[in-house]
Formats: structure tokens, sequence, C-alpha cells
């Protein structure tokens, strides 16, 4: 895809479709081998005092592992852009990788990738992996070539080759070079010939580096993004990963002057594994039970995060497959996070009596997509059945990280077993059935009680009258439409249902935005049913007003819902008013999109998940608007702010990691 070193480039072979796929897998090896292994440093990072830390010595290192997991999300990032770049040009994905350690020939001999614990020399490996072409950084000690060796070879071949390149920067800029000359040689549309709907972007997950790649300018464009927030990012570049990573060595270096016996991290195995190797130099086998079981289910459940996120490239954005595999992906990280911090604090085993385990990433050995359709669901459904089983087995009571891993693992097989529907035919089939939509579950049977589950009910003759203190946002339509009903400050009772005619008390129920008012008929007319058009609208300085058939983690949640936006809510994922307490401020008429796709449906489930410590994923046919009703954009999956300090609100832009915003 680039010329080689030595060659000039008025002599370069000419492009290939084949050498340019080559290239792009060997991007997305390197950004998926960099993102394991600085996951596995801050693993191994310590978490409390009662590890051996003082108190400010613990805020340091909390707030090292929260840069270095930033890093390895935006790593994320950078594999998705480079993924994104593969569809467009016409491939798959490649989402496996080769095994710690990569033998020598996977890159270049000075790109040294290997599993290892926290610490100074980690650190300057990290700091050396991302530095600008011109630095001087030195490696990491300990992190030496294993040998020197040359991949390039002189002349014209049709067989893909690894090149040699000094930094991560410049091999981009090779990449930039040689697609640039594919389109030159093939024009932009035969180059740029993949399905765009395969790919991913900013609608489906909440990383900066999932655009989609339509044309060579936004290629290029992604590859350009890469370089500058991380590898081979110049010095001045103040939000880079080598910027991030020079900030902790020289707080790390300051702690360590005050206090030589300075340990940050656990010593956890460089190079785990979990059999006994053919190749055992600089490798840790792994013989304690328990280490064995806990790294086990995590590189199970980190295999699976795999196989999904090969599907999710392997189904087309109108599936529901995708943002149902997406979201599953997204989710084993929370069990891998537990059981990976576990493993670092237990004994390898006798053979290695002053080395704890850790996590060893093992990939399966085709982690390629699964054909589209039932048998694929299946599977999955199958698989996180028995990471939940395994789970439950390997719970300690003496290490809550298991229950975590145990709850989050059966969440996510209820999550599949409901989600997957094995009875839709593949996409192939000739008369493809549609997907059954659910019907919310029936009401309970309320008993004659004035409070039930904190919701208030008073028995009208044609209807019984529901009131939801909690999710009350005080819009005051209850008090101003129907003033006979909703007696305002008053002592005792305060709702009278039978004072209006019930088809005008409807209506007043159905403008309440919070769903906090709601009703069942006696007259045999029916109850409220789902809005024909699925609405989200944003309240200047306030929250999110939903209208749909709303399902919130998985539960019907009513027609009707006000969802905070501004992160300071009591009673997450729901609104109570605590904007006005911190005065919020975030306009309620965002831009208007450029190009809203039309929606060949505009009802239907409306799937809401919170996601831990981090945004609203919002799956389903909707329309945000304006506060005013003006349509913003047209969207079947979002990633919408909770924690108020996006810079692209209404859509989530990452800032929760950065700000360290905590919510279930």
């Amino acid at each position: 895809m680039e010329p080689a070193m030595d060659q000039p480039v008025s002599i370069a072979p000419p492009p290939t479709r084949e050498i340019a796929l080559h290239a792009l897998y060997e991007a997305a090896e390197l950004e998926h081998c960099l993102m394991c292994t600085y996951l596995y440093a801050a693993f191994s990072l310590k978490c409390s005092v009662d590890e051996g830390l003082t108190a400010e010595q613990l805020e340091a290192v909390k707030r090292w592992r929260r840069l270095i997991l930033e890093v390895a999300t935006e790593e994320m990032g950078h594999l998705l852009a480079v993924w994104n770049i593969t569809v467009a040009i016409g491939g798959a994905p490649r989402v496996g990788r080769s095994n710690f350690p990569l033998d020598p020939g996977y890159l270049p001999a000075g790109m040294v990738v290997k599993l290892a614990p926290f610490n100074m020399e980690t650190l300057q490996h990290f700091i050396y992996l991302e530095r600008p072409t011109d630095s001087k950084e030195p490696d990491g000690e300990g992190f030496a070539p294993e040998r020197y060796f040359t991949r390039s070879t002189a002349g014209i071949h049709l067989t893909p080759m690894g090149k040699d390149y000094d930094t991560v920067g410049v091999f981009y800029e090779r990449l930039s070079w040689g697609l640039t000359r594919l389109a030159e040689v093939f024009g932009e549309s035969a180059t740029m010939c993949g399905d765009p709907s395969l790919q991913l972007c900013e609608t489906d997950v909440a990383l900066t580096g999932a655009k989609r790649v339509i044309c060579v300018k936004t290629a290029l464009a992604a590859f350009d993004a890469i370089v500058r927030q991380g590898e081979g990012a110049q010095e001045n570049t103040l939000d880079s990963h080598y910027h991030k990573f020079e900030s902790i060595r020289a707080e790390y270096q300051a702690i360590l002057a005050a206090d030589p016996t300075f340990a940050p991290a656990f010593p956890a195995a460089t190079n785990p594994v979990l059999r006994k190797p053919p190749r055992p130099e600089g490798r840790v086998w792994l013989e304690d039970p328990r280490a064995i079981a806990t790294v086990d289910l995590a590189n199970a459940s980190y295999g699976l995060m795999q196989r999904l996120l090969a599907y999710v490239y392997a189904v087309p954005s109108h599936d529901p497959d995708k943002a149902l595999a997406l979201d599953l992906s997204i989710g084993l990280m929370h069990a891998i996070v537990p059981l990976a911090e576990r493993a670092a604090r237990l004994p390898a085993g006798p053979s290695n009596p002053n080395c704890h385990a850790g996590m060893s990433f093992i990939t399966v050995r085709d982690a390629s997509a699964l054909p589209p359709g039932p048998s694929a669901r299946r599977f999955f459904c199958e698989r996180f059945k028995q990471l939940a089983e395994a789970a439950e087995r390997t719970r300690d009571p003496n290490d809550p990280r298991t229950a975590q891993a145990a709850s989050v693992l059966a969440k996510l097989q209820q999550r599949a077993e409901q989600g997957f529907d094995l009875s839709r035919p593949p996409p192939y089939a000739a008369a493809a059935a549609a997907p059954a939509t659910a019907a919310p579950p029936a009401p309970k049977d309320v008993p004659a009680t004035s409070v039930q589950d904190g919701v208030e009910q008073v028995e009208g003759e044609k209807l019984t009258l529901l009131y939801e203190g909690k999710r009350c946002i005080h819009a005051r339509f209850c008090v101003t439409g129907a003033p006979t009903v909703f007696l305002a400050n008053v002592k005792g009772a305060w709702l009278y249902p039978d004072t209006m005619d019930v088809e005008r008390l409807v209506d007043i129920a159905h403008a309440c935005p919070s769903g906090a008012i709601r009703y069942r008929r006696k007259d045999g007319r029916p109850d409220e049913t789902a809005p024909p058009v699925n609405l989200a609208a944003t309240r200047e300085a306030g929250p999110y007003a939903f209208r749909g058939d709303l399902r919130i983690n998985g539960s019907f949640a009513g027609y009707r819902a006000t969802l905070c936006r501004c992160g300071a809510s009591k009673n997450k994922p729901f609104c109570d008013g605590s904007h006005h307490d911190i005065h919020f401020d975030a306009t309620g008429e965002p831009a208007t999109s450029t190009s809203p796709e039309t929606l060949a449906t505009r009802d239907g489930p409306l799937q809401i998940d919170p996601q831990t410590n981090g945004p609203l994923k919002v799956c389903g046919n909707l329309e945000i608007t304006s506060g005013t009703g003006r349509m913003v954009t047209r969207m079947t999956n979002a990633f919408l702010c909770r924690c108020g300090h996006s810079q692209n609100k209404p859509f989530c832009d990452g800032s929760h990691a950065k700000v360290g915003f905590i919510a279930d």
C-alpha cells in the first residue's frame, strides 16, 4: 500500500486493494494490541489504602488509572475508525490478532508489544510507543526486541508484505498515501465501494472514531485524527496520548522521590498464559486454581466480545441485531474489568512465588463474523448462559468483584435471550418475517389502597387516576389545566377525578411530560397507547422529554418520561428537578442535522439503557426535537449525554469519563 522505505515514490508499485486491506489489518491489530496492553497495566493498579498506599498516593493512582483507561477507550475509537475504512473499501474488519507476546515479524522489530504490569519501565514503553516522529524518547527497560530484523524487501510484489516504520505516525502517513493512490488509479467511487450501513457511527457508539467513512476525504480525516489524538501526536498536543503518559511519568517521579518504597501496582505477571507454553521464554504459566478460573472467565468474556463486534460489522444498520450485539459487547467490558482486577491480585502459582496472575487476553483462533441469522443469535445466547453459569461458580465471598462480574453477566444473558429473536430468518431468506414487537406487560392487579409502590391511586367513576410523585417535574399542566381535579397546596386528599369530563381529564394526563400522571379506564374505552411518532424533546436547561413505547433497562416504563441530562438527579435516570438547584445551563434548541435520514417507521419500542457511568443508549425509531418542537434529527440509535458536560449536546462526546461521572 506504500512504497518501501528505500524506494522512490516515482517507481512505487501500483496500488492494489489486497495490499490496502493487508495494511489496514495490521493497523487494526496494532490498535487492538495497544488497547489491551494499556488495559492490562491499568488493571494492575492498586485501588485503596488497604493495598499499601497513602491517601495522597491513592488519589494520584486513581487519576493515572482514569487517564490510562481514557487512552485505552480512545484506542478503541481508533480501532473502529480503521474498521470503518476497511469496510469502506470493501473489506471485512479483522477483529482478531496474535496472542501476547507478539512473535517477531508481526510488527517492525522496534515495535515490542507484550502484557506488563504498571511500573516506570512499562510507562516509559508506553511513552515510546506514542512518541512523536522526531522524539528522542528511549524505550522502557526490558522492552528490547528479541531480535532485529527487516520485513521489507525490494521489488514489486502482488503478495501483501509488512513494511517497516519507526513510529506509528509514519505508518499512518503511509496508509494515507496508499489510499490516495488507490483512489487516483481506480477512481473514488470504485475505491470506496463498501456498504456504509455496515459501518458504525456516532449514533451507534459514543467513541470519537466512530464516524462513517464515505469518501477518501473522510478516510484521510480519520487517519489524521488518530495521529493527532494518539500515536505520533506532536509534543505540544496537550490532550494526546503521549502527553497524558508524560504527565503520569512526571507525577510518578515526584512521588518516588518523596517515597522510594512507593509501589502503585501489584506485581502482575508479564505475559501470563493459561497452559504450559511450548515456548516458555518471557511467559508466566498460571497454576493457582482461583487465578486460572478467573482468567479463563475473563478471556472467554473477551472472546465473546470480539465475536459480537465482528457480527456488528456483518449486519446493516437497519437490522436490530446490530444495536443489540454492540450493546452486549460493550456490556461485557463491565464484566471483564472486575475479573481482570481480581486476577492481578491473585498469585500466579508456586513456580512464580513472587508474581501475581493477570488476564491474558487470549484470542480465539477465528474471531470472524458468524453468518447473520438465527444460528448466530443462538450461539450468542448459549455463550452468555455459559459465562453466567461460570461466573456463579467463580463467586468468592471475600472478593466483591466476583459478585459484580456475576451480576453483569446474568443481566447480559437475560438481555441476549430477550433481545435476540431466534425465530427470525436470516437476511437472505426469501420471506423474512418481521421481528415481533413485544407487548408491554399487563398492569398488575391493584389492591384497594391509596398508595402502591409510591403511586397514589384514586378511584373515579370512569377511571382510576394514578400519580407517581418521584417522576413529577412540576410542569403544572395538571394544576393549571384541571384545577378542580388536582388541588394545589392543600393538606390531605388532593385528587378528585370526577370533577371533570373524563375525556378532558385523559387529555390532561397525556400532556404530563414526565408520566407522573397516568390512568386506567373503567368505561370500556381504551387506555393510553403509544404515540404514532417516538419523540425526545430537549427542554431548555432541563431534561429530555421522551414520548414513545418506552423500555428503560429492559422494562416497560410507560409512554412518557423525563430523563435527567444535567447529571445531578437523585432519582436517575429520571429527572427530579435538580437542574434548577445546580443552575444547569444547556440549550433546548440544538442545531438541526444537515441530512437527517427519513425513517420508514416512526413508532415501535424505544429501548433506553443508561450506561454505567455513561450516557443514555437509545435504540429504536426516534426523532429528536428542540424544546419548541423543531426537528433536530432522526435516528435509530443514539448516545445522549446525561452527565451534563458534553460539548456536543444532546449527544455524548465522552466527557463523562473526563469528569468522573458516576451513575448506575
